[in-house]
């Protein structure tokens, strides 16, 4: 049986010990690895701005900040200000950019906690503006949000000048401008061409800005994609995300990327099924012959979703398939004759033991590796470790 007792019980940072049968397993060695690369990718004199947001993607926003910040980031991105407070009670004083809006009643905090807001309208400007007044920061930084065609948040790009120009006239400081691409990820010929179409109305923007005698600050367009691919569009600062945990977007590929979660379980009990038995709920799956089912203590309250039924898990080395429905808390494989035995470990994705990558399981579902391990659970405990 193989030896699962460094998962059964396992101290992470918090000097909290965990004893749990599933577990996602973050390697911040490979965290550093892709960070480094994504570093020799960058411009010279490019500033890097990591995505921790969402939880850093679901592997733990606190311990990938530290990381973050200990290689050389510039700023960390986070999408809601509880995120940023996180951060701040942890500890990290780096600089925190918010990539989406908040509400009025979190401005204070927003300001208290040193975040900097995206603004691109007048009343949003004013909400940051008044509460940067109560707490008495004159000069507080934000960076202008300009819609190129993603069709999300931002002015357009000839409102540049006149958003600019209320920045400053409110007592903010024009800190950066920035915008975000659609399909930066893709390599067809027609996308290819709307990237660069939004960065020529970026560049279009930028001197909008310059055109009020404003300078732009740090201008910012390049997320993973990008960072990768177009070196010309790096400016002052790249924004990587996806690349940072180990998966490449859209249409890119290689192998410098290290996978930087696994998900793993251990085997909770084994049945004999005689052949015609069905497994599950619906009886999707019916054995064909006399069979033995390994049940697995993890389901789609852990991130292991419905849609994933046809994918497979890897013990002792060899893949084994879901059978039947995955449930809320378990699910069902066939290990046929097998010398499997209870308890022993199971891989889901990633990197532990060569088992299948989160975009392997992306592409079954027909989704995309953020997906999968956004969709990691609170209750699976993320357990950091160093090295291989």
């Amino acid at each position: 049986m193989q030896n699962f007792s460094r998962f059964s019980k396992i101290r992470i940072h918090s000097k909290i010990e965990i004893m749990e049968s599933t577990v996602a397993k973050i390697n911040l060695e490979h965290f550093r690895s892709n960070l480094k690369f994504i570093r020799s990718k960058m411009a010279l004199g490019a500033k890097m701005c990591v995505a921790v947001k969402a939880d850093a993607y679901g592997h733990g926003a606190v311990e990938c900040a530290k990381v973050a910040v200990a290689s050389g980031a510039d700023f960390l991105a986070i999408a809601r200000v509880s995120e940023g407070r996180e951060l701040r009670e942890a500890g990290i004083k780096s600089n925190l950019l918010l990539l989406s809006l908040c509400l009025p009643e979190e401005m204070d905090e927003l300001v208290s906690l040193n975040i900097t807001p995206l603004v691109f309208d007048e009343a949003y400007i004013e909400l940051v503006s008044n509460a940067a007044k109560r707490a008495k920061k004159d000069g507080y930084p934000v960076h202008l949000a300009v819609d190129t065609g993603m069709g999300r948040i931002g002015c357009l790009p000839q409102e540049a000048g006149e958003i600019a120009q209320k920045i400053v006239s409110c007592g903010l400081h024009f800190g950066g401008i920035c915008t975000h691409f659609s399909v930066s990820d893709s390599k067809k010929e027609k996308d290819e061409s709307y990237t660069r179409l939004q960065f020529e109305r970026f560049l279009f923007a930028i001197e909008e800005v310059r055109s009020k005698g404003i300078e732009p600050g740090i201008r910012h367009c390049a997320a993973s994609a990008a960072t990768l691919l177009r070196p010309e569009m790096h400016l002052d600062m790249c924004r990587p995300g996806i690349i940072c945990y180990g998966y490449y977007p859209g249409d890119l590929s290689g192998s410098e990327l290290k996978p930087v979660m696994s998900l793993v379980t251990r085997v909770s009990s084994i049945r004999v099924l005689p052949a015609g038995s069905c497994v599950s709920y619906g009886r999707t799956w019916k054995a064909e012959k006399d069979t033995r089912i390994a049940i697995l203590p993890v389901g789609y309250a852990d991130g292991l979703l419905r849609r994933h039924a046809d994918s497979s898990v890897l013990i002792l080395g060899k893949t084994y398939p879901i059978r039947g429905r995955i449930c809320m808390d378990q699910c069902m494989i066939e290990i046929g004759d097998d010398k499997i035995e209870r308890w022993s470990e199971a891989v889901i994705f990633g990197w532990e033991n060569g088992g299948q990558s989160a975009q392997m399981l992306a592409d079954r579902a027909h989704t995309i590796s953020y997906e999968i391990t956004c969709a990691i659970g609170k209750r699976v405990p993320r357990i950091f470790v160093d090295g291989k």
